[in-house]
């Protein structure tokens, strides 16, 4: 929580809401939301919560004023316009957030909801480090409160149909999972531009939060800061998708080891992470996850889907609209018949947006677990955090998932977490 509001005021402000809510929102009643930055993902999911029948938009928060008025635009209702979080957290008005935020901002504001008697929905990836995430789900529980992680396939038909596939061993052993994140960004990537002053509107020390002062640059606000360590990652942004999907297929809460590499090898711009990257997950199961961060090079890596898993009777390839099985074949010294028969899995797609959310609602009126629990978003945003940690110290590190530290190597464990800027700090 920050210092700017004390746990007195927001334990005032939980009880009023805390009441209302504690045995769920009553079934005549519309759910309020309230939403934590309105760019370009908060967009997508007003628009989403707007197409519920059992939802009500009370309250829109982003430190950008033009998303701001963009946002209420959208929103048939006068509503409450705040451009700091805290002040939404104080509402009456507002039973649960939505936050879309850059993800250096998703702890502080998921733990202070929390406090403030709120339900949260949080976009993926659920942290900016494991410590953080850790506490996200401490507040959960504390609280009483009902987190969901803005991991969509887990409301997805087809990827439902996939777990339950695999975990009956659908195609034998899996032994390799792989995925990709494929853009060729090659020359000039995100592009470079001086530091200068923010843009009409924006409160850019607000913008930054938690995280280390620095002047304002276009080459990072108000999209392009998943390319800065700082702020995000591409492995956190596009790979904890896939880390949850495969992990959840599979039934795996968390790999024994990770081995990652890569580099700025081949895009001129002002990123500070990777354009080609490669880590490996191993599971003390016998199985490892591949995953490519490939932004130099978008051709297919795959024959078809955005998750493989490679099983000892047959190879599925899966994405949203469902999956199919390729049988294996015997290889050497086996019998080349078909080891299993095709098979084919299709659903209709539909906005998991939408479903997402309405399950997200639903729990918060039946108290419910929701279908990514906060532990669930914790659990499979550590891949791309370790990943990230495995690169950064040039080594394979060995991973105890119960203490949620590196066995031996003291440098990784210092980047668990990372130092706020006063007056922010973690609970």
């Amino acid at each position: 929580m920050s210092e700017g509001v004390t746990r007195r005021e927001f334990a005032a402000v939980s009880v009023g809401a805390a009441m209302a809510l504690s045995t769920g929102t009553q079934a005549s009643d519309a759910v309020r939301l309230g939403f934590i930055g309105v760019g370009n993902r908060g967009m997508q999911l007003l628009r989403a919560a707007l197409s519920l029948p059992d939802v009500r938009v009370t309250a829109l928060c982003d430190v950008f004023r033009p998303h701001l008025d963009a946002a209420a635009a959208t929103v048939a209702a006068n509503v409450p316009l705040h451009g700091d979080y805290r002040r939404m957290l104080e509402s009456p008005d507002v039973d649960a957030v939505v936050i879309a935020t850059p993800d250096h901002w998703h702890a502080l504001q998921t733990i202070d909801a929390c406090e403030a008697g709120k339900d949260v929905y949080v976009e993926k990836p659920l942290s900016l480090t494991v410590r953080e995430g850790r506490a996200m789900v401490e507040a959960a529980r504390q609280t009483n409160r009902v987190v969901q992680c803005g991991l969509q396939r887990r409301s997805s038909p087809a990827y439902q149909h996939l777990a339950r596939y695999v975990r009956a061993g659908g195609v034998g052993k899996v032994t390799v999972a792989r995925a990709y994140r494929l853009s060729n960004m090659h020359p000039l990537g995100i592009g470079r531009a001086p530091d200068g002053p923010p843009p009409p509107g924006l409160d850019w020390d607000m913008w930054l939060g938690p995280s280390p002062k620095r002047p304002y640059n276009p080459i990072i606000a108000p999209y392009k800061f998943r390319w800065w360590k700082a702020y995000s990652s591409q492995v956190a942004n596009w790979g904890v998708h896939y880390f949850d999907a495969i992990r959840w297929a599979l039934g795996e809460q968390a790999p024994s080891s990770v081995c990652a590499l890569g580099g700025r090898y081949a895009v001129e711009d002002a990123r500070d992470i990777p354009d080609t990257m490669e880590v490996t997950f191993e599971f003390a199961s016998g199985r490892i996850l591949v995953f490519g961060q490939y932004e130099a090079s978008g051709a297919p890596a795959m024959v078809r889907g955005e998750i493989e898993l490679r099983g000892t009777q047959g190879l599925i390839s899966a994405d949203e609209s469902g999956y199919e099985v390729t049988p294996e074949q015997g290889g050497q010294y086996q019998s080349r018949e078909p080891r299993m028969e095709p098979y084919s899995h299709r659903v209709p797609r539909g906005s998991l947006d939408a479903a997402h959310l309405a399950n997200f609602v639903s729990c918060v009126r039946t108290r419910q677990r929701p279908a990514c629990d906060v532990e669930d978003g914790h659990r499979s945003t550590v891949f791309a955090h370790l990943a990230n940690i495995s690169l950064a110290t040039r080594a394979r590190l060995d991973w105890d998932a119960a203490s949620e530290r590196f066995l031996g190597h003291p440098r990784a464990n210092g980047l668990l977490h990372t130092a706020y800027r006063r007056p922010w700090r973690l609970r």
